[in-house]
């Protein structure tokens, strides 16, 4: 696989996870019908930073390891492929669950800056969010990319998480869109289920190619 390849491979992946239900969906959604359209895309901007961070952490720190040592590259790929199997077993049960909101929190005043905040430190805290990023970038990213990657991955990875929180907050603070979604919320949840196992399939059964 190409460098190029592997890029939009990632990006993609990234995408499929960042639209998928979670704690930081639920957050900026929250902030967005509870508070304001202000304090919804303030949440969104925390989660777009946070993801640079992981992008961070995964590019410099992650695989200046996994170089190094080849069955811990290997074992994280498996890993990996078991946890994003597990995720979509839970978004797929859950699937047809209602969106669950705390009540208790939407009537705080609004703050930008404290929803900024919020979104951030919910994103950072997430340890399922470091593992995807993680499994992510060892799946699909080459174990010696090129120098270009490191600057076009995190603003790429900003782009498509405050992109998508951006589109929800929109959507969540206007009513016509939130109904929309809330009625078809059991299949967007399945087809994400089904996309983010397929990648942790291909994870398991790609292991052993070390090249990847």
């Amino acid at each position: 696989m190409s460098a190029s390849a592997a890029i939009t491979a990632i990006l993609i992946a990234l995408m499929i996870g960042a639209m998928s239900p979670g704690p930081s969906f639920v957050i900026v959604a929250r902030n967005a019908i509870g508070l304001s359209r202000r304090d919804g895309l303030a949440t969104a901007l925390g989660m777009g930073i946070g993801g640079v961070f992981f992008s961070g952490i995964a590019l410099l720190g992650l695989y200046t390891l996994l170089a190094a040592v080849t069955w811990l590259y290997v074992s994280l790929k498996v890993a990996g492929g078991l946890y994003l199997i597990y995720l979509a077993t839970k978004i797929w049960r859950g699937a047809a669950s209602p969106l669950a909101f705390d009540a208790t929190q939407t009537g705080l005043n609004g703050n930008p800056r404290k929803s900024f905040w919020i979104g951030l430190s919910t994103q950072l805290s997430n340890p399922k969010t470091a593992i995807y990023y993680g499994s992510i970038f060892a799946a699909l990213l080459p174990q010696h990319p090129p120098l270009w990657c490191y600057f076009a991955l995190p603003p790429a990875i900003f782009t498509i998480e405050a992109g998508w929180y951006t589109v929800v907050a929109l959507c969540f603070s206007s009513r016509r869109p939130r109904e929309l979604y809330l009625k078809a919320k059991t299949w967007v949840d399945r087809v994400a289920a089904s996309a983010i196992t397929a990648l942790g399939l291909r994870l398991i059964f790609t292991a052993h190619r070390v090249g990847l």
